[in-house]
Parts: structure tokens; sequence; C-alpha cells
């Protein structure tokens, strides 16, 4: 029972519909250091009995838009926490996090991506450590150095139109000329289009090869793109899909959610035995941080799954704890049941993900 609720928490669905580890709104917020005097702090443990509440901590996310920030800092104030939030938006988030490498100000961070983690711990600007809920969430989509920790996760999928006949069920069968036209390319300036393109790309992992995919991928990767359809600005793909015009198309699961219950329609969806890619929203401790065993004690509450649960009714999110997820409406489990993760290395792909679209938009756009 408990290795299938860990299953079916192999999903996020971000807060009101939008993919939440790129597509968060943006907000520069500053963030005082801490006048604080230091905790003496563990880097690779839970937190102590005891620690001062009233010390101020200061959290940085991506994902605290459209009022999650001060949904947070008036829910942890409840519980005796003295939480300043700051919203920084996904794309610059990790890069200010190495820019205050020599003065960090965060005490913690949540809400980035396992590429964007992967980048931090190349900085070294991040420490191990374990949440006390280490063991209720499916740790093979967290860190196995210990450094981030799940928290929030969401598949991304080629959902496709109801009445299409014999679907493919792999996305290399979108290679077949009867596809040509009838399935739309996310962009790859987006995270959605981004981790899609990553997903196939690592199918042909060759260390040996160009960026570390072999000749073979590369061939797959250009015949995949010229075979489909590129996202135009400002066309409804959604609507396309629907009405079979372009049957196919990628999307974020809360994203297939939202259109099933906003179009009253029911999508079918494409789900590869090798798994669909993950999004994964994560925790961390930030390296410098004069708070940590605070902090800790924070990502403990926050993580836990009466919180996680509050955050999923509150935003729309779908936690990595079992007990949080058990309280999620029928629609939301039943779509859960139908993905499984694929196996992504995403050092490796953090290392190669810039280069592998530069490649693509300038040899395979047509």
């Amino acid at each position: 029972m408990m290795k299938n609720r860990k299953q079916l928490t192999a999903l996020g669905l971000s807060a009101l519909m939008a993919v939440s580890l790129t597509a968060c709104s943006s907000g520069s917020g500053s963030a005082p250091a801490s006048s604080q005097p230091a905790q003496t702090g563990t880097q690779d443990s839970g937190a102590p009995a005891q620690v001062d509440k009233s010390q101020r901590l200061i959290v940085y996310t991506n994902s605290g838009s459209n009022g999650r920030d001060a949904w947070l800092k008036e829910e942890a104030a409840s519980a005796g926490y003295n939480v300043e939030v700051v919203q920084i938006q996904g794309g610059d988030l990790a890069n200010r996090i190495i820019a205050e490498k020599n003065n960090p100000q965060a005490d913690l961070v949540f809400g980035l991506n396992s590429i964007e983690y992967e980048k931090l711990k190349k900085e070294s600007v991040l420490d191990p450590w374990e949440p006390d809920w280490a063991g209720d969430v499916d740790m093979s989509l967290g860190d196995p150095d210990g450094y981030y920790y799940p928290i929030v996760i969401q598949p991304l999928v080629n959902m496709m139109n109801a009445d299409l006949e014999n679907p493919p069920k792999d996305y290399l069968e979108l290679l077949d000329p009867q596809w040509n036209g009838k399935y739309t390319i996310l962009n790859f300036g987006g995270g959605t289009g981004k981790t899609m393109l990553a997903g196939l790309l690592v199918r042909f992992r060759d260390d040996s090869g160009e960026f570390g995919i072999s000749e073979e991928g590369w061939e797959t990767a250009k015949k995949w793109i010229q075979n489909g359809h590129m996202e135009q600005s400002g066309e409804d793909y959604v609507g396309n899909t629907i009405s079979g015009q372009i049957p196919i198309c990628e999307m974020w699961g809360s994203g297939v959610l939202q259109n099933q219950t906003e179009r009253n329609y029911q999508f079918q969806i494409l789900v590869p035995e090798v798994g669909v890619p993950y999004v994964t929203e994560q925790v961390a401790m930030v390296t410098g941080s004069k708070n940590r065993d605070l902090a800790v004690d924070f990502a403990n509450w926050f993580g836990s799954a009466d919180i996680q649960a509050k955050w999923m009714k509150q935003f729309g999110t779908i936690p990595c704890q079992p007990a949080a997820l058990d309280q999620a409406d029928d629609a939301i489990k039943d779509f859960v049941a139908k993905v499984h993760p694929q196996d992504m290395d995403w050092g490796f792909i953090a290392e190669n993900i810039e280069q592998w679209v530069e490649k693509c938009e300038l040899e395979f756009l047509q």
C-alpha cells in the first residue's frame, strides 16, 4: 500500500495551473541580511529539539506568486516562525543565490527544479541535510546526495484528442509520416518544451557523442522537430487538440486537468513505457546560513503532510507526501495513476540542456 501511495506522489499540479518551476510570475524582492546571532547547526541531519523561532528566517522561492508568499508567511507565523518569503522569478533565482555566494542572504530555498539545483550543487552553494519526512516521500525524485528533497511534483505529458484512433504509445512513434504535423511541440524557451526535449534526448545518451548524445539521438530529434508543429505565439493549441486539427500536444499535468475542467473534455494521455519527465519542486539549505537549525526545523514543518495538504487545498498543488495526497479529489488521483516517472539524470541534463536547445534551434528548426 505504501508503495502505491508513494507512486501516487509522483505528480505535481502547480498553483493557478502553471508550470510552477518555470512560469512563476516575476518578483525581485530584496532580502536584507539577517542580523541575528549565528546558530550552531547540523548540515546532514534533522534539526535539534529546540530552536529559537523568533529569529528571522529568509526563504527564497520562485513559487511564492499569486498570494502564496503571503499565505506561507501567515501560516508560518501561526506556528511561531518569523519568516520573510522572497519571491524571485525561476530563471533568476539560481543566479541570485550563486551571485550571493560570498555573502549569502537566504537560509533556504524551495520551488526550483532538479536542473537548477544541480547548478547550485556544482557552484557549492547548497549544504547536505535530511528532513524528518524524507522516509515518507519518493526519494527517486530527490537528490541521492541529500542536497534537495521533493515537495511537489508535476509530470509533463502529451495529451491527445479523445477520439484519436490508434494513438501513438511512444514519442518515437511520432516520427512516422502518419503523424506529420499532428502534434504540437511547445517552444524551447519555456520549461515544459525544454524538459520534454531533454526527455527525448536522454534516451540516446552517448558520452562520446556531441553534447553527450549519439548521432542516432540527434537524427531522431531532428525528425521529431521537423515532423511536428512548433507552438506559434497566440495559437490555441489546446483547442486544436480538441478539434482534431492538431490532435496531440505537450502539456504539464495541471494544464491537462485545468483544461478538462474548463472545457468539459476528457483527453487521452500518451505515456511511454519509459515514463514521462517529472518536474519536481524541491527544498534545500543554502550554504552559509546563520540559522541552519532553524531552517531545517522550518523545512520539517513546511514539508510535513499536514502543511502540504493545506498547501494543496489552497493553491492546487499535488504534494509528494502520501498522507497529504490522500486528501486530493478523485480526478487528480485518477490522473496520477495513469503516469509514471521517466528515469532522468538531472546532473547530466543540467550540464548540457542549454547546448541541446541551441543546437536544435539553430540546426533543426525550419
